[in-house]
């Protein structure tokens, strides 16, 4: 199935923007300042474009091409590789409306800024994660809390 070489993950979209002078957001800078909004935002819109071209193409492979292994291992084998697929999909669907809330945070002026303590997300956490909503500290402490409230 040449589909899962071919998978879109988190980091598929950590190539050089598309402006073609090799831009990239400095901390030597004002933070969120236009060109770094528009950095984000040509960022975040090549990621989502990769996931649904790649949707796209999962779907049409998936309609072009049914199971026909006649031996029963074979087909076992391609189910579980579909299955993968799907849920792989599934994954990016979801990772899709994260994208269009930081394109949202963008327009309201608030991508980039901490929503819990309000601080600026340092570049590199942005760069690594641009869908990031919470500084490492704040991140790690509501993980904390999360795993806390498991073992209750």
């Amino acid at each position: 199935m040449a589909t899962a070489l071919n998978r879109v993950d988190d980091s598929s979209f950590n190539v050089p923007a598309n402006d073609g002078d090799g831009y990239r957001p400095s901390p030597d800078e004002p933070f969120m300042n236009p060109r770094q909004q528009e950095y984000f935002r040509d960022k975040l819109l090549r990621w989502k474009d990769a996931i649904l071209k790649e949707a796209e193409a999962t779907l049409s492979q998936l309609q072009v091409e049914p199971l026909r292994e006649a031996d029963l291992t074979d087909r076992a084998s391609s189910e579980t590789d579909w299955s993968i697929e799907l849920r792989t999909r599934d994954r990016q669907r979801k990772l899709i409306s994260k994208i269009d809330a930081a394109l949202r945070r963008l327009d309201e002026g608030e991508y980039g800024y901490c929503e819990v303590s309000g601080e600026p997300i340092s570049l590199g956490r942005l760069e690594a994660r641009p869908i990031a909503t919470m500084t490492v500290e704040a991140q790690e402490r509501h993980e904390r809390n999360e795993k806390v409230s498991r073992e209750d």
